[in-house]
């Protein structure tokens, strides 16, 4: 299982790089990464929210497969934009409404090295959206207003403390 890190990390804020080599090393890793996903309840996993500051990630939405991104990249969005509640497993316990564009288009490659397109929409595109955020160093809180985000820190912090 891969460490999780958490709001106040420092790779959580770095841009990552573009993956140029496709191998076993990359395969292993998206592999741990869906586990460790799994593991912890989420629908989606960024490289940096383990520590790597390479551009991928993975996600599981509800009535779909498993699917791992390499080197994404959002290349149209709607116009139509709907409010959501998000989460995150590096701000564990805490959500807030975030407003992000009902539908996508992203290209990236496949563990092979083969590039793709798709389209997404509802649940797939907003984790797509929140994912790649993480390859920026953009958290969900970000899209906040000002307040609205020193509440949801201020809570996740509470919870923290009676954690630790």
């Amino acid at each position: 299982m891969l460490n999780i890190l958490t709001l106040g990390d420092d790779v959580l804020r770095k841009k990552c790089a573009t993956i140029a080599i496709f191998d076993k090393k990359l395969e292993d890793l998206a592999v741990a990464m869906i586990d460790s996903m799994h593991a912890n309840d989420g629908i989606g996993l960024a490289g940096p929210q383990v520590g790597v500051e390479k551009r991928l990630f993975v996600c599981h939405v509800p009535d779909d497969e498993p699917r791992i991104f390499i080197n994404p990249d959002i290349i149209g969005t709607s116009q139509e934009t709907l409010p959501y509640e998000e989460g995150c497993l590096s701000i564990p316990g805490v959500y807030s409404d975030v407003v992000r564009p009902k539908s996508i288009t992203l290209q990236a490659w496949t563990l092979e090295g083969k590039p793709f397109k798709m389209e997404a929409e509802g649940l797939l595109a907003r984790v797509i959206q929140h994912e790649m955020d993480h390859l920026k160093g953009v958290l969900f809180i970000d899209h906040l207003s000002e307040k609205k985000r020193q509440r949801v820190v201020s809570l996740y912090e509470k919870r923290q403390s009676k954690v630790s």
